[in-house]
């Protein structure tokens, strides 16, 4: 059932208008970065490091918590129409929620090799730093990918649980600029679960210093118990609502 329901969600992406959104919105960010980047060449003097963290600043805390709410609230849209939620009544909603789950990560590591493939882009052809990107950028791209599991397990019950289509996209925005102040406080635990929203985790951090062991550890298990929080509710929701 779980694999019929994963061809299912697939299905809906066909043709969908989500994948404007999917080029659009990470342009945008590596526009944004890149002329960032570039108007203060004095301080970011860090070659590949620096324009990294200008690409992904505007990236983790404005458009993915966008596009993951997005990509969500569309999932979901079609057994919010009518009374398509008794239709579905015979599929296990542990299946159908792991199905959009699957889906959205696939979704999520698309749109991130997008973002590093215009960083490497406008790397070489506006910011003319030399050679390759080192191999640690890559690896904070899959430290994003890990801690953005939370945010989509989040947006998922969001949009499952909230019929209309702009709430749950307005309330990832405000995730997202919710991350922002926190990450600057730098004060509570709910800032280590959006410093995972903000995806990548390394963006502000100085050269090498986001491969540190212990920081790592720390993160995944932060992401382990977030990631646990927001799946509890597909399990206690109404029957009447699956």
């Amino acid at each position: 059932m779980l694999k019929r329901c994963i061809l299912a969600e697939n299905r809906k992406l066909h043709a969908s208008p989500i994948w404007a959104m999917f080029f659009v919105l990470p342009i945008l960010s590596a526009t944004y970065g890149t002329f960032n980047y570039l108007q203060n060449l004095e301080i970011l003097t860090d070659g590949w490091y620096s324009l990294w963290t200008q690409h992904t600043l505007f990236y983790s805390m404005f458009f993915f918590p966008a596009m993951a709410a997005t990509y969500a609230a569309y999932l979901w849209r079609l057994e919010h129409l009518g009374h398509n939620w008794n239709l579905i009544s015979p599929v296990p909603p542990l299946d159908l929620f792991a199905a959009k789950f699957a889906v959205m990560t696939k979704l999520a590591l698309l749109t991130h090799g997008f973002v590093f493939a215009l960083f490497v882009f406008c790397g070489k052809v506006f910011a003319h730093l030399p050679g390759l990107p080192p191999v640690t950028l890559p690896l904070f791209l899959l430290r994003g990918l890990l801690g953005a599991l939370a945010v989509i397990a989040a947006q998922l019950v969001l949009a499952m649980v909230i019929r209309s289509f702009a709430v749950p996209i307005f309330l990832g925005l405000m995730g997202g600029l919710q991350h922002g102040v926190c990450f600057s406080n730098s004060r509570s635990i709910s800032e280590e679960y959006l410093q995972n929203s903000g995806c990548f985790c390394g963006s502000s951090a100085p050269r090498g210093a986001g491969l540190r062991l212990l920081d790592l550890f720390h993160r995944s298990v932060l992401l382990r118990h977030w990631s646990t929080t927001f799946f509890i509710p597909v399990l206690i929701v109404p029957c009447e609502r699956l």
